[in-house]
C-alpha cells in the first residue's frame, strides 16, 4: 500500500520531463529579442524635434475622415505595443476604420535632457507636433489620444489649449494619485525623489524594470517563463511572447526634472484632479477640457487603477463624455482579441460621430 501511494503519476514525469527538454532546447527554438521583426505598420517620420519624432501611418482606405488623431504615447516603454502584431495593431485598426492616425515617439532622452520638465514636453514638443498636423491636415483643431502617462499629458494639453483639440481620448490615464492602490503608486508616493534625481539624474531603464518586476513578482517571474516554456512549440505564442519581451526591454530613461515633477504633483500632492496643478507657470484646470470626452478604463488594470482614471470623467466640464470599462488590463485594452473586437469598434465609431468628414 505504501509504496503503491509512493509512486510517481506517469503524466506528471512526463510532463517534468518535457519542461525540460523544451528549457534545453529553448536556444535552438527561440529567436534572439533582436532578431524579432515587429512587422510595425508603415509609416514615414513627418516631424523632428531634439529626440522627439512625429510618426504618419501610410492610410489603408480610400475614404478617411478629415479630422486627424494624434497619439500621445507613455513616457515608458515605447509606441510599440500600440503596433506590436499585425493582427493586434491598435493602429492599423483604426487605420482600416477610415482614420488618420499619427503617433509621438518621444525618444530616447539623455543627460543633456534631465533638465526638461513637464512644460517642455506638454507646451513644447506636443504643442508642435499639434500645430504641425493642423497645418498638414489643413484643420482648425485635431482629436488626441494619450495613453496611460501619455493620458496625464494629453490631459495637461487639453485643458491648456482646449481651441486645438477637437477630441480628447483618455486611456488607462493616470489622475487621480492617491486614489491609485498600484504598486507603482505606493512606491511613488514613499520616495525622496529630489535626492533621487539629484543623485543619478535621468531615471533609468534599471529603475523602471524593477517597478515592472514587483507589480506581479509571481505572474512577471515564475509562472511567466514556466509557461513560456511549456508552450514553447507553440509558435504562435512563443511570437507573442517575444514581442511583448521585446517591447518590455526596450525602456527609455526619462527626464530627471519631468519625473521628478511627475511624483510629486501626480502621486504625491495629487495636484492634477484638484486642479491645484501648474505647468509652466499657468494654472492647469480640467474644467478647460470641455470638448467631447471618451475615456477608456481596464478593469483589471495593475499599471494604473480604474479608480485612478475614473475622476476624469467626472472633473471635466464637457457635457459631451463617454466612460468605457473593459475586463481586461492595462496592455490588454490596446492589444489583444478584446481590443479589436470590442475596444477599437467602439473608440473608431466615437471618433467618426465626432469628427469632421472629408
Amino acid at each position: 500500500m505504501i509504496e503503491e501511494n509512493n509512486r510517481l503519476d506517469p503524466k506528471l514525469v512526463e510532463e517534468f520531463l518535457k519542461f525540460g527538454k523544451n528549457m534545453i532546447e529553448a536556444p535552438k527554438l527561440v529567436p534572439a529579442l533582436d532578431e524579432i521583426n515587429l512587422e510595425v505598420t508603415e509609416h514615414e517620420v513627418a516631424y523632428t524635434e531634439d529626440k522627439v519624432r512625429l510618426l504618419h501611418y501610410k492610410p489603408r482606405t480610400s475614404t478617411q475622415i478629415k479630422t486627424p488623431l494624434i497619439i500621445a504615447y507613455a513616457l515608458i516603454n515605447r509606441y510599440h505595443i500600440l503596433d506590436i502584431h499585425p493582427q493586434k495593431s491598435w493602429v492599423r485598426n483604426l487605420l482600416d476604420q477610415g482614420i488618420d492616425v499619427y503617433m509621438v515617439d518621444w525618444g530616447t532622452p539623455t543627460n543633456m535632457d534631465k533638465y526638461l520638465d513637464l512644460d517642455d514636453y506638454v507646451n513644447g514638443y506636443l504643442d508642435n507636433c499639434v500645430d504641425f498636423v493642423r497645418d498638414e491636415s489643413e484643420v482648425d483643431n485635431v482629436s488626441l489620444q494619450g495613453y496611460c502617462t501619455g493620458g496625464t499629458i494629453g490631459t495637461v494639453y487639453t485643458s491648456l489649449h482646449p481651441e486645438k483639440v477637437k477630441n480628447f481620448v483618455a486611456t488607462a490615464p493616470v489622475i487621480d494619485g492617491w486614489r491609485d492602490t498600484t504598486v507603482v503608486s505606493n512606491l511613488a508616493k514613499h520616495i525622496d525623489v529630489d535626492k533621487m534625481v539629484d543623485s543619478i539624474g535621468n531615471m533609468p531603464p534599471e529603475f523602471m524594470y524593477y517597478c515592472f518586476s514587483i507589480l506581479k513578482p509571481f505572474e512577471q517571474g515564475i509562472e511567466k517563463y514556466t509557461n513560456f516554456f511549456r508552450n514553447i512549440e507553440n509558435e504562435s505564442y512563443v511570437d507573442n511572447f517575444l514581442r511583448v519581451e521585446k517591447w518590455l526591454g526596450d525602456t527609455p530613461p526619462i527626464p530627471g526634472e519631468l519625473f521628478k515633477q511627475w511624483i510629486r504633483d501626480i502621486y504625491q500632492d495629487n495636484l492634477l484632479i484638484q486642479d491645484k496643478m501648474y505647468v509652466g507657470g499657468k494654472h492647469i484646470s480640467l474644467k478647460n477640457i470641455t470638448m467631447p470626452i471618451f475615456t477608456q478604463v481596464a478593469i483589471g488594470d495593475h499599471l494604473v487603477s480604474p479608480e485612478c482614471s475614473m475622476p476624469l470623467h467626472y472633473a471635466v466640464g464637457s457635457e459631451d463624455k463617454t466612460l468605457r470599462v473593459y475586463p481586461t488590463g492595462h496592455v490588454g485594452m490596446i492589444a489583444s482579441s478584446l481590443s479589436q473586437k470590442k475596444v477599437l469598434p467602439e473608440l473608431g465609431q466615437w471618433l467618426k460621430e465626432h469628427s469632421e468628414l472629408r
